[in-house]
This record gives C-alpha cells, structure tokens and sequence, in this order.
C-alpha cells in the first residue's frame, strides 16, 4: 500500500504490501556478524491465547530470533537468520499449529482442536 525510505544515515528500506509478505533488511541489525532479516505477514486469529501459539510456532523455527504477533492488524513481524530459515518455513509452522497466514491454510485438525476463542473466522480480513 505505501513505501517509505529512511535516510540514508539508517540504512534502511521498508516496504509494506497489504496481505503479502514484506521482507526489511537492515544493515544496523547484525547479531554475530550475522545478518538478520525482518518480515512481515498475515496470520488470522482471536486473542491472547491465539497471539501465544502464533508466536511460539514461528519461535520453534530455527533462526528465528522474535516474532510479534499484533492482534488488531492480524499481522506478525517476525526477525530471522536468512540463513537459517525464510518466510516460508515460518509460514509453515504456524499453519501446522492451526492459523491462517498470508500464504498457507492451516491445519484442519490443529485448528480444530485449538480452544473455543482461538477457533477464528477463516474469511476475517487481514489489516
């Protein structure tokens, strides 16, 4: 929907695109001369419950540093090992915990066997 470009004392680009993921990367963000990738996509869900089992799912990934998942905008910002891992992987592994995210459907019978709150509407609109 809109981009913006930080001057260049940060050394940063961002890009936001409603419901697809947007990939940031950073020169100023470096763990062990490692360079991490920042992203952001969608994931459906209710609550505080829903905002734990996303997080952890993406957390469980290896090279995944945070994850952040926003309740109202249903979007979680996830910083990653590019070379541990990818959006997809992270995707993946919330889907098999029973979410939606921008790419993949997630698993029928995780989502049915997630508590009563935590069972979203699977058409809900992602901010």
């Amino acid at each position: 929907m809109f981009g913006c470009k930080t001057d260049n004392n940060n050394k940063k680009d961002e890009v936001t695109v409603m419901n697809e993921v947007t990939e940031e990367v950073s020169d100023d963000v470096e763990l062990n001369d490692v360079a991490i990738v920042e992203a952001t996509f969608g994931v459906r869900g209710n609550c505080g419950m829903c905002k734990n089992t996303i997080e952890k799912a993406a957390k469980s990934v290896e090279g995944v540093k945070t994850a952040n998942w926003d309740m109202d905008k249903k979007m979680i910002t996830v910083k990653f090992d590019n070379d541990e891992t990818n959006t997809d992987d992270i995707q993946k592994s919330i889907a098999a915990s029973g979410y939606d995210t921008s790419d993949f459907k997630g698993d029928d019978k995780a989502y049915a066997s997630n508590a009563k709150c935590c069972q979203y509407d699977r058409t809900m609109e992602i901010n």
